[in-house]
């Protein structure tokens, strides 16, 4: 236990508060228990580290990691109760998914320890979900995504600007901001590339977000549905074709023959990846709550697994669409809808480049052209960069 600490203290002591990501302040940090998911490398290690060391002493609070040498001789449990026993009481551990029956030992801590608090969280968001039904009445999840762009330009620039309810941006409010910002437009050409997760200003980002990829497709997914290496590879492949060809409206009979593979698993292997956080399926608007629509287009889930993954230069209006829609999805739900390219809200949005008319939106009402390309929104014209403030 004195090696965990020391492993705790070091880290805590290494927490920047600097910056703090949009997720943060909205936790209900009272909770007996909760989870934070969220793909690989977008900071929920950080995130934790920074409330501890604002809100908790040493004294009863201990974070550790079940990567951690010390789980090969010790049960989680074992040391929880050590833990406990030592007057403590708010339990943190990081990349829970790494233990055996992580879910069901979390449910005995619960019912065990009703006096402690135990936040956990977990990169593997397949392997989450999944042991996440044992403990549905105890605990709850929320999501981590990676940086907006808000956020990207105060953690990589020092330059901070509130963030803006999507009735705000409409409201043409991210103008007031431009002079804030100074030159939107090229930071927002260096966000699409490297600006999504934390580690961004790294010298060997793309490596590390290889590396990400890699260990999500070919590990974290056959491990979750019981795949061999074979298939993890074939899923692999199907992400580097979906690079290449986004966004799509996907053939199943096409795509199984590309990646030899059984026509009947590449939805599964879709929801795989999706799930995985490594690409969004934009689905048709239905009007029973109950139904889910069918999917319309196919993206990456960020525009930096673009320059990632294609061994060509990305679709520049790709990664218009690309953005938006991830942008938009944190706190909205977004829809394909009749004409235009997305639906918030029964709000139409159509998305391109700086000559993009009002064509494909004629005769709608309540419809935006979101451009890119350009610093300033005007009547229903509103800059691309914008939506990045939303979060």
């Amino acid at each position: 236990m004195k090696a965990l600490y020391q492993k705790f203290e070091d880290d805590l002591r290494k927490a920047n508060l600097d910056f703090k990501r949009y997720l943060l302040p909205k936790i209900d940090w009272t909770n007996r228990m909760f989870g934070i998911i969220g793909g690989r490398g977008v900071g929920k290690t950080t995130l934790i580290l920074q409330h501890i060391k604002e809100n908790h002493s040493i004294d009863d609070t201990l974070y550790v990691s079940m990567d951690n040498v010390y789980f090969a001789n010790h049960t989680l449990h074992e040391m929880a109760d050590e833990f406990h026993k030592n007057g403590g009481k708010y339990l943190f551990i990081d990349e829970i998914h790494k233990y055996p029956l992580w879910s069901r030992t979390l449910k005995n801590l619960y019912d065990n320890y009703p006096d402690m608090k135990i936040v956990f969280s977990g990169s593997s968001v397949l392997d989450i979900l999944k042991g996440w039904a044992d403990l549905s009445r105890r605990a709850l999840v929320t999501h981590l995504q990676g940086l907006s762009f808000r956020e990207y330009l105060q953690m990589f620039h020092e330059i901070s600007v509130p963030a803006l309810s999507l009735e705000e941006i409409l409201a043409r409010k991210s103008n007031d901001l431009k002079e804030i910002i100074g030159y939107p437009l090229k930071y927002f050409k260096d966000y699409l590339q490297r600006g999504y997760y934390p580690f961004g200003q790294d010298k060997d980002y793309f490596a590390h977000l290889q590396q990400i990829v890699a260990q999500t497709m070919e590990s974290d997914i056959p491990a979750y549905a019981n795949m061999n290496v074979a298939t993890g590879r074939k899923l692999l492949k199907l992400l580097m074709i979906i690079a290449d060809s986004v966004p799509f409206k996907p053939n199943f009979t096409g795509l199984a023959k590309l990646i030899e593979a059984s026509k009947n698993n590449i939805a599964d292997y879709f929801y795989y990846t999706e799930r995985a956080g490594m690409i969004a399926q934009l689905r048709e608007k239905t009007e029973s709550f109950l139904l889910v629509g069918k999917v319309e287009k196919v993206y990456l889930e960020n525009t930096n697994l673009a320059y990632c993954l294609s061994e060509k230069e990305p679709d520049a209006g790709n990664l218009r669409e690309t953005f938006f829609f991830n942008q938009m999805k944190v706190n909205n739900k977004v829809y394909r809808y009749e004409k235009g390219d997305f639906n918030i809200n029964n709000l139409t949005f159509e998305v391109g480049g700086k000559s993009k008319t009002q064509k494909q939106i004629e005769g709608l009402k309540n419809a935006y052209i979101v451009k890119d390309d350009i610093e300033y929104g005007y009547h229903n014209v509103l800059p691309l960069w914008a939506f990045g403030l939303n979060y």
